[in-house]
C-alpha cells in the first residue's frame, strides 16, 4: 500500500502511551543517556520522558536539552517576522480570531503594493527572513500568495532586500505545491492545530475546508511530493492533552522520515492565547502550564535534536529567554498579527492572537547579546542547497556548524553596522570579537575575520 496520503496516527495507541506507569529513576536515567548521544529517541522513549511528574527529575531532562542545545546550535538563535497578508477566512475554528462568524475585528486582505511596504518597514529594522501567513480564502489563492511571494522578494530598502521567505498557507494540490517551489520559497508552514481526530472535528466546525481532518494531515506529503525540500509540523497547545500531541508530531515525523527520507525542518509550539471576540480561549479545556511548556520544548529538542524549534511571540521575554536555552532556535522578533501593521497601525484591524513579547527588534537583539548569543538572520544553506535531506545529512554528523556559526556572525555584523542603537553595536562587536577567538580552527577563523573586514568595509550577502 502507498504511504503516502493515509492517516497514520493511531490514537489509541498514544492515549495508552501517556497513560502509562511513572517511569523509575533508571528508567529515566536509561532514556536521558540515550538523548546524550543525540541520535534522537523513539517515540517509546519519548513517552517514558511525558510521563515523568517529579520536578528534580524534569530538571534533569531541561538540563540534558541544554547539552542538545549547546551541542548542536552553539549561540546561534535565528530571528525572523511575520506578515500577515490577510485575516479574512472561510474556516470558523473556534479558537480563533479570523473564523468566519467574528464579527469583533475588521477585515482586511492586503494588496501587493501594501504587502511591498510591509516588507520595507521589516527591512528597514533589518530582517531578512519573514513568513508569509494569512486566513483561508477565495481572495488569498495560489495565485495571490505567487504574486506575494515576487513583491516580497523585489521589494528594496536601501539596497537592502529578504533573503527567505517561509510561507504558512492552508493544505494545498500536489500541482498548488509545485508553483510554491518555483518560486523559490524555504520552508512551507502548516499546524494540524490538533492530531486527535476526534476532537478536531469539535474544533473545526463542518461545513469548511478546515474540517477535513485527512486533507490537513497529509498536507506535508502533498507538500514533499510538489518538492519542497523543508516543511514545519506544528500544534495549538490547549485543545487536548499536550502528552499526546507530543507523541502524534513524533508519529508525523517518522512517517516523513520513512516515506520521504526527511523529517520536518522546523517544529512550532503556540499556546492558545485570547483573542478578540473568541470566547473560547478564556476557557481552554488543556491548559499548559508555563512549566509544563518548558518540559515540552526540553523533550522535543532532545528527541528531534537537529529539527528547528520555533518559539512565537505568543510568549512573553522572560518565558523566550528561558526557553531559548532549553532549545529554541528560531524566534520571531518585533512581530504584528495584524494585516498592515508594520506601516499603519489600524485600530480594530484584527490580529490573530495576543502578543505576549512588546519588544523592538533593537532591545529582543540586545537582550540576546546579553545572553552570548548570535543573532543570525543567515540563509546561506537555503541558498547554497542545503535543504531537505541534504541538510540533515550535514547536521546529524555535526558538519553543519562550519557553516552555521560563521554565516550567523555574518548577519549578526550587518545588522550591527546598518541598524543597530550605539550601544547595541558595542556589545555586539564586543561578543563577535570574543566569539571569533575561541574558533579552534585558524583556517576558519581566519575565513571569518576576512568576511567579517568586507562587511565593515560595505560588502553585503556573504555567506559559506
Amino acid at each position: 500500500m502507498d504511504e503516502k496520503f493515509k492517516n497514520f496516527i493511531d490514537r489509541e495507541k498514544l492515549y495508552n502511551l501517556v497513560n502509562g506507569s511513572i517511569p523509575t529513576e533508571q528508567e529515566l536515567d536509561a532514556v536521558l543517556a540515550k538523548a546524550r548521544k543525540l541520535k534522537g529517541l523513539s517515540l517509546e522513549d519519548v513517552a517514558v520522558l511525558l510521563r515523568v511528574t517529579d520536578h528534580d527529575q524534569i530538571h534533569k531532562i531541561m538540563e540534558t536539552a541544554k547539552f542538545a542545545k549547546e551541542s548542536i546550535y552553539g549561540k546561534r538563535l535565528v530571528l525572523f517576522a511575520p506578515i500577515y497578508t490577510g485575516n479574512v477566512c472561510v474556516n470558523n475554528c473556534v479558537y480563533c480570531a479570523f473564523r468566519r462568524d467574528n464579527k469583533a475585528i475588521k477585515r482586511k486582505v492586503l494588496t501587493m503594493d501594501e504587502i511591498e511596504q510591509e516588507t520595507k518597514v521589516l527591512l528597514h529594522e533589518g530582517h531578512k527572513r519573514v513568513l508569509l501567513i494569512c486566513g483561508e480564502s477565495p481572495r488569498n489563492d495560489i495565485d495571490y500568495y505567487c504574486e506575494a511571494i515576487r513583491r516580497t522578494y523585489a521589494a528594496r530598502d536601501n539596497g537592502n532586500y529578504i533573503r527567505r521567505i517561509n510561507v504558512e498557507l492552508a493544505p494545498l494540490t500536489i500541482d498548488e505545491f509545485k508553483r510554491l517551489k518555483a518560486e523559490k520559497i524555504g520552508t512551507y508552514v502548516c499546524f494540524q492545530e490538533t492530531y486527535d481526530p476526534v476532537a478536531y472535528k469539535e474544533f473545526h466546525p463542518a461545513g469548511t475546508p478546515k474540517a477535513d481532518y485527512l486533507n490537513r494531515l497529509t498536507v506535508m506529503d502533498r507538500a514533499m511530493e510538489g518538492g519542497i525540500n523543508d516543511v514545519g509540523l506544528g500544534v495549538l497547545f490547549g485543545l487536548v492533552d499536550y502528552r499526546f500531541e507530543i507523541l502524534a508530531i513524533m508519529e508525523h515525523a517518522a512517517h516523513l522520515e520513512k516515506v520521504f527520507g526527511c523529517g520536518p525542518h522546523t517544529v512550532s509550539f503556540p499556546r492558545i492565547e485570547p483573542a478578540d471576540g473568541v470566547e473560547f480561549t478564556n476557557h481552554i479545556p488543556h491548559p499548559v502550564s508555563d512549566f509544563d511548556f518548558k518540559k515540552i520544548i526540553a523533550i522535543i529538542r532532545i528527541a528531534m535534536p537537529y529539527t528547528g524549534i520555533i518559539l512565537s511571540t505568543r510568549e512573553n521575554d522572560e518565558m523566550r529567554k528561558e526557553l531559548i536555552e532549553y532549545g529554541v532556535s528560531q524566534i520571531s522578533a518585533g512581530s504584528r498579527t495584524n494585516p498592515g501593521a508594520y506601516s499603519e497601525e489600524e485600530e480594530g484591524t484584527g490580529s490573530q492572537f495576543s502578543l505576549g513579547d512588546h519588544r523592538t527588534m533593537d532591545d529582543v537583539i540586545s537582550n540576546m547579546i546579553d545572553g552570548g548569543y548570535i543573532p543570525s538572520f543567515c540563509t546561506g544553506c537555503y541558498r547554497k542547497g542545503r535543504v531537505g535531506a541534504d541538510f540533515m545529512d550535514l547536521a546529524k554528523p555535526g558538519l553543519i556548524k562550519q557553516f552555521c556559526m560563521p554565516n550567523g556572525l555574518f548577519t549578526f555584523n550587518e545588522y550591527l553596522n546598518d541598524f543597530a542603537s550605539p550601544e547595541t553595536k558595542a556589545k555586539g562587536k564586543a561578543l563577535i570579537k570574543k566569539l571569533v577567538a575561541e574558533v579552534e580552527s585558524q583556517q576558519l577563523k581566519n575565513t571569518i575575520n576576512e568576511n567579517l573586514e568586507k562587511i565593515d568595509g560595505g560588502e553585503r550577502d556573504i555567506y559559506l
